[in-house]
């Protein structure tokens, strides 16, 4: 389900900022080489990522889910020079493709990866995060919530992917539908945070730590 026709957003991506080099070739290599190329973070949702990063001033990013690294080098751009983004994924194959374009780009040493499952990583990583990034496996999004928000600054941003689901969401079927149903729910009910869900590809929502 195309929650935005195909041509509406293409007048978009035309009418935004071009992607830098090393994006593009990234892309054109998960594309080429990666399994389920599409879960790749794209054009404007990087471009947004980036404007995000530069409009609250972060410093320092976390990121849930790597797969080929578009969106640790997209918000990497729009890091100051002593930024850093750390970010975390399971996955050593599709990690190798992120790393190899990272160190084709000078804001590549922004990056920090952490192998491993997220849930464990999040144990031993350090706050405060000034913005951080969910979009992982969808069963665990809850857990990465719970675990993320007590790292973020007050005023820090979180940002969670996916949270339309293809509009299943809508009616929930499948299991992993009926998880990000109730991860919407249980968010919009978090005290803690002032939310905003935006259509943006398959849905955003971003969080803004009171």
């Amino acid at each position: 389900m195309n929650l935005v026709p195909e041509e509406i957003e293409t007048y978009c991506e035309s009418h935004s900022s071009p992607e830098s080099e090393v994006l593009k070739a990234l892309v054109k290599e998960t594309y080429e080489n990666a399994k389920l190329p599409q879960m790749q973070v794209g054009h404007l949702e990087g471009a947004f990522l980036k404007i995000l990063v530069r409009l609250t001033r972060a410093q320092r990013v976390l990121e849930i889910g790597t797969f080929t690294g578009y969106s640790a080098l997209a918000m990497a751009e729009g890091l100051p020079e002593n930024g850093k983004v750390i970010t975390c994924d399971i996955d050593p194959v599709n990690t190798e493709i992120a790393r190899k374009h990272w160190s084709l780009s000078p804001n590549g040493k922004k990056i920090e990866l952490k192998l491993g499952p997220a849930l464990q990583t999040l144990e031993t990583i350090e706050g405060p995060f000034d913005l951080a990034f969910i979009d992982a496996d969808k069963e665990n999004y809850l857990k990465y919530w719970n675990k993320i928000l007590p790292k973020m600054n007050s005023g820090g941003l979180l940002i969670a992917d996916n949270v339309l689901w293809s509009g299943r969401v809508l009616n929930p079927k499948e299991p992993t539908d009926h998880k990000i149903a109730e991860f919407n729910k249980q968010v919009h009910s978090d005290p803690r945070v002032e939310l905003l869900m935006l259509p943006v590809r398959d849905g955003m929502t971003l969080a803004w730590k009171r």
